[in-house]
């Protein structure tokens, strides 16, 4: 079990950060997390102790949730994410801590731009709906940085956000799509060698945060504007892409 006090520093608000946007509002900030983490560990490392707790969120979000989905986007969402989690099952082997870092930091910079954007230049009105065909795309890139990082958020919340969802269906949606998504990285992680006793070990200290950050997220979810959370942690998000950027190409 890790010991090091600057990993649950900044461990256990990465892991709150992310049940309260999973559970309150889509699950997209979640991205923050593993780059957080890290900071102060190997991000594979990371993204294996995250994963179990990930899973134990999801059982707590379905709940909150239930019946609050669109069954017609997740027909099509699903499956194409499958194929994301099979290719990063294959290229996970070549990807080093330094080469994940750095696309860590890319996915935070490229999300956290793109944001901005869109609020500073774009009304809500004037976005694309996107079609079923581009969200097979979406979520085969969304199992891909899933699988590599828990990062799947971004790439489905681009795609459903111009579906014309209700928040709650939106959230409810992006919650079943995740259960899914985790529940089949148990298998491939496991083949890969990332639960050993430390990780899991790790992971269970740290599994009452799980229910705590989405109670908190669902709790948020009619409390809080999007605004406010979204504009905090996007900021914050920008500054750990930087840092992992900096670190990733340093590393190489």
């Amino acid at each position: 079990m890790i010991s090091d006090p600057l990993f649950y520093a900044a461990t256990v608000p990465a892991i709150l950060i992310f049940g309260i946007s999973k559970g309150g509002f889509g699950g997209g900030l979640g991205v923050l997390a593993i780059p957080l983490m890290a900071l102060v560990v190997s991000p594979i490392q990371a993204a294996a102790i995250l994963l179990p707790i990930l899973c134990l969120m999801d059982l707590f979000s379905l709940w909150a949730y239930r019946g609050k989905w669109v069954s017609s986007e997740l027909r099509i969402l699903v499956p194409a994410s499958l194929l994301g989690i099979i290719v990063g099952t294959l290229l996970f082997e070549y990807m080093s801590p330094a080469i994940i870092r750095l696309l860590l930091g890319m996915v935070a910079i490229t999300f956290t731009l793109q944001y901005w954007f869109e609020k500073a230049f774009r009304q809500e009105a004037e976005l694309t709906n996107y079609s079923q065909a581009v969200g097979i795309v979406a979520a085969g890139t969304a199992g891909f940085t899933s699988f590599i990082a828990h990062a799947g958020g971004p790439p489905l919340n681009m795609y459903l956000l111009r579906r014309g969802l209700d928040r709650t269906r939106f959230v409810g949606t992006s919650v079943v799509f995740f259960a899914v998504v985790n529940y089949v990285k148990l298998a491939p992680y496991a083949w890969l060698g990332q639960f050993d006793t430390s990780n899991l070990t790790t992971a269970l200290l740290l599994s009452p945060l799980a229910p705590i950050g989405i109670g908190a997220g669902v709790w948020l979810h009619n409390r809080v504007s999007d605004r406010f959370f979204f504009r905090f942690v996007y900021v914050f998000l920008f500054v750990v892409g930087v840092k992992l950027i900096y670190d990733g190409i340093t590393g190489l």
